[in-house]
């Protein structure tokens, strides 16, 4: 296991570090520092009042905490190691009632990765396989 230091910075009193629930964990909890409320179908912001230094050659991705997945998503969840703006989550209400969230609540869950840098090239033909344009279980006609 490849273990890197992973630097937040509080942004406000209320911001709490991200933190693992259980050891062994992939993702680090992230947790709101206001209580909203969030209409069916609606997306908003939700501040976690931490900056993170995340560090060169690695990123953050923001993802859904299983435990809720059934009432929210998360968008916008990919944090480059060169961000030092807050971190926020964007949360979608999946739900046909209202949704509160209350402040100090586990909302979302940082991963940290590393990455390979790709150079791009346009070419006229991509190197055929046996999927070839088949997608999503379906083939293509």
């Amino acid at each position: 296991m490849l273990r890197v230091v992973l630097k937040f910075k509080k942004l406000d009193k209320c911001g709490k570090l991200g933190s693992y629930l259980f050891k062994g964990d992939a993702g680090l909890d992230l947790y709101s520092i206001e209580g909203v409320t969030i209409n069916p179908g609606e997306s908003i912001w939700v501040r976690t009042g931490l900056a993170v230094e995340i560090p060169r050659r690695y990123v953050g991705f923001i993802k859904e905490k299983s435990s809720l997945a059934q009432a929210f998503t998360v968008g916008a969840g990919v944090i480059d190691s060169s961000y030092r703006g807050e971190v926020k989550v964007c949360v979608r209400n999946l739900t046909g009632r209202k949704l509160k969230i209350k402040k100090g609540q586990a909302i979302a869950q940082l991963v940290i990765l590393p990455f390979v840098s790709v150079k791009t090239r346009e070419i006229l033909q991509l190197f055929p396989t046996k999927r070839g344009k088949r997608g999503f279980g379906k083939p293509t006609t």
